[in-house]
């Protein structure tokens, strides 16, 4: 069996672990599960056909992506079932990427896609491009308003223009399925203020869900990320939907949390929302590896891993553990690295500051294996990974980014 020392391999290398990323599925497919919430993954995390298969296995009702061309991937792996179905978390304006979809709902390559609008020209671009069509066509695309958030990224940014343009939708002949958003711009961490703020734009979210139903041929969609804030989000959008008139509005819960397919040891493992949710921890999966260059002054180590291997964008990559090779290259037992740190990150490389009496002395030919914070600008670096059990590769997997 490859092994991710075997020769035909080099550094740096991508490896996950399979036990822990079968854990992190199984784990949020049964909490959202008992919950009574829909889960649509994000696959822009990994954009991997062998991950979203076991994404599937587990009850995922679609793939989410965030453009046209992820879309266009996801349902080219041909999966069936969840994998015909796809929810776009954005709104679709280029008239070509439309009229693909048509296409693609009218010949079999999509059983269901679901988009966002935000504004008139959007709707109208919608309608455009659908004008026409058959009835079984227009029925499998799904159209849900996003609301945002003031100083936001993208999404109306009211209850009451939330509700305008879902009446635009209904009056154009689309199919309108819901409301959606995103609530990561709302809150930056989780103190007890920033939940609440959370907990608030839920609660708009559902008073338009409450104006909007209806125009819904169905139940209502409601649909939020649910990464950094997947308890608060699964608590406050299962709360009954009633309308002006005390009627209760039939509303589905669809979430898309998506990097904790993966987890990390840096950005996601603070937040944590899975613990307050009452479901076991998730397991950082993923281990970058990189090759020890240089060890040119007493406290610095520099390694063969940089910013083209690995993400720095929320948290710069944590040491782990240090492996000496033997001399075909066999890695031997990891040493945890106590006190290590990368301060700096090059191209294609990292600085690591050490304590010469911290005990692990680091030389040129070690290999270290870095932890990660943010899997999403990390697997997007790499066309293969690795699934791995101890040293053995258990999968290699495609990353079509």
């Amino acid at each position: 069996m490859l092994r991710i020392d075997d020769p035909t391999l080099t550094w740096p290398l991508l490896t996950i672990d399979e036990a822990a990323l079968d854990h992190n599925i199984g784990t949020v497919a049964a909490a959202f599960a008992a919950a009574g919430v829909e889960h649509a993954p994000h696959v822009k995390t990994h954009m991997s056909r062998e991950i979203w298969t076991r994404q599937v296995a587990a009850g995922a009702w679609g793939a989410t992506v965030a453009t046209p061309a992820q879309l266009r991937t996801a349902l080219g792996w041909g999966l069936p079932g969840a994998g015909r179905r796809a929810f776009l978390a954005n709104e679709l304006v280029d008239p070509r990427d439309i009229a693909w979809l048509r296409t693609a709902l009218a010949d079999g390559t999509a059983d269901e896609v679901w988009v966002y609008v935000d504004s008139r020209r959007g709707v109208d671009l919608l309608a455009a491009g659908f004008a026409g069509a058959a009835p079984e066509v227009t029925a499998r695309l799904g159209v849900l308003v996003e609301l945002g958030v003031p100083g936001g990224r993208t999404g109306v940014r009211t209850v009451s223009d939330a509700v305008v343009l879902a009446v635009r939708v209904h009056d154009a002949g689309l199919r309108l399925t819901g409301v959606a958003g995103y609530e990561g711009p709302v809150a930056g961490g989780t103190s007890d203020e920033e939940l609440a703020a959370v907990g608030r734009w839920c609660d708009d979210l559902r008073a338009v869900g409450a104006q909007i139903g209806g125009l819904v041929d169905g139940p209502t969609v409601l649909s939020a990320g649910g990464s950094a804030f997947a308890d608060v989000v699964t608590h406050r959008l299962t709360v009954p939907v009633r309308d002006a008139a005390g009627v209760d509005v039939r509303t589905r819960v669809v979430l898309r949390s998506g990097a904790y397919v993966t987890h990390d040891h840096g950005h996601y493992l603070r937040a944590d929302p899975w613990t307050r949710l009452g479901a076991a921890a998730l397991r950082p999966a993923i281990t970058v590896w990189g090759s020890v260059l240089s060890a040119p002054e007493p406290g610095l180590v520099i390694c063969g891993m940089g910013r083209r291997d690995v993400s720095f964008d929320i948290d710069l990559p944590t040491p782990l553990v240090a492996r000496t090779p033997d001399a075909a290259g066999r890695l031997g037992a990891a040493d945890a690295l106590a006190g290590a740190r990368v301060t700096a990150l090059n191209d294609q490389h990292a600085y690591l500051a050490v304590d010469p009496a911290a005990g692990r002395v680091l030389e040129p030919g070690d290999v270290v294996g870095f932890g990660i914070s943010h899997p999403c600008t990390t697997l997007d670096k790499y066309r293969t990974g690795f699934v791995t059990r101890g040293d053995e590769v258990a999968e290699r997997i495609t990353l079509d980014f």
